[in-house]
């Protein structure tokens, strides 16, 4: 239907005023006028805070969440206080002794439990002056920002129940062999997390040069920090091994008919850890640091990696790469990564 047309309301009839009458409306309308001020002058100074980028995947839904349970138990003591010590007592052998309570989590795909928490920490976790073409300089980077990571996700993850230790790495100049094949693959240079032993496997040769008809990413971005948001990518499977929702995840694509759902599936597992990964990249990057020409870099490079025709579709376009990079990027917390309740264009 049309909008309607409004049509003006009929004209009141004014009534005289006196004296009072006036004054009264005088100084009303110097209140209106005032609070007008203190409005305009509110959403001035809100306005001035705002981001300078527009969120590119604002989901279109409000996150449901399980709440975890909790089982009943004593109150901590306050160790602060004096106490008497606590008579010892010997147990019969009937008695047993009942391990303390845990906390229920949720390892499903879409109410994941990791859904739950807040932003992470912003750590200090300098990157340096480092060449990509170095292999001992990436080295000692990756394995330098995989510590920052552990202590990003590492609290984050515990508060919210889950039992956290972080990943290996197995670095290599050329190639290797790990639990889940070879490294890089043939015809491949991008690392992979293998949940198999929890291992982070990576060829820097590979990362930096190419390897085969595949360009590396350094001879996209030749800044560093390309290379390490990709190892934060991988740390983002080490979250979802760590949550659960690699499990949930093999148990739908074990489930899947269609080799079609098979790769949906998969788009949505890799966009999410290209999502976490940059939700990391932005806690770090007042001290990596990640000034605004970088992170513009960033954004770029992730318009540039993904799936290419004639390849499998199971990492999801160029175009949205960049699009769940710059949402754990701009929108900061886990929850907007949720990429199993979003639209299948977003994951495409």
């Amino acid at each position: 239907m049309p909008p309607r047309q409004w049509q003006q309301p009929p004209p009141r009839r004014r009534s005289g005023m006196g004296v009072l009458g006036v004054l009264g409306a005088v100084f009303g309308s110097m209140a209106a006028l005032f609070a007008l001020i203190v409005i305009g002058a509110a959403l001035l100074k809100a306005s001035s805070r705002s981001e300078t980028t527009t969120p590119v995947a604002i989901p279109t839904y409000e996150p449901t969440y399980e709440p975890p349970t909790y089982s009943s138990r004593e109150p901590t003591p306050d160790r602060s206080e004096t106490r008497e010590p606590t008579p010892t007592r010997t147990r019969t052998p009937d008695e047993t002794v009942t391990p303390p309570p845990r906390v229920t989590v949720n390892t499903s795909l879409k109410n994941n439990t990791l859904y739950r928490a807040g932003s992470l920490p912003r750590l200090s976790c300098r990157a340096g002056n480092v060449s990509i073409f170095s292999h001992s300089q990436l080295k000692a980077l990756i394995l330098r920002t995989g510590r920052c990571m552990d202590r990003a996700w590492g609290p984050v993850l515990e508060k919210q129940g889950f039992d956290f230790s972080p990943p290996g790495y197995a670095i290599a100049s050329g190639r290797g062999r790990g639990a889940c094949g070879d490294y890089p693959h043939a015809g491949s240079m991008v690392p992979y997390y293998c949940p198999r032993n929890a291992t982070i496997y990576a060829s820097t040769s590979a990362m930096a040069r190419g390897n085969g008809n595949a360009r590396g990413y350094g001879q996209i971005i030749s800044w560093h920090g390309g290379i390490i948001s990709m190892m934060a990518h991988e740390y983002g499977h080490h979250v979802q091994n760590v949550t659960g929702l690699m499990n949930s995840w093999w148990d739908s694509t074990l489930a899947s008919s269609s080799q079609s759902g098979k790769m949906a599936l998969s788009r949505r597992l890799e966009l999410q850890a290209t999502c976490l990964g940059g939700l990391w990249m932005r806690s770090v990057a007042a001290s990596y640091p990640v000034n605004p020409a970088n992170r513009g870099r960033l954004f770029w490079f992730y318009g540039q990696v993904g799936d290419y025709p004639g390849y499998p579709r199971d990492h999801g376009t160029p175009a949205n790469n960049n699009r769940w990079f710059r949402q754990g990027w701009e929108r900061n917390k886990p929850y907007q990564c949720n990429t199993w309740m979003a639209p299948s264009s977003t994951v495409s």
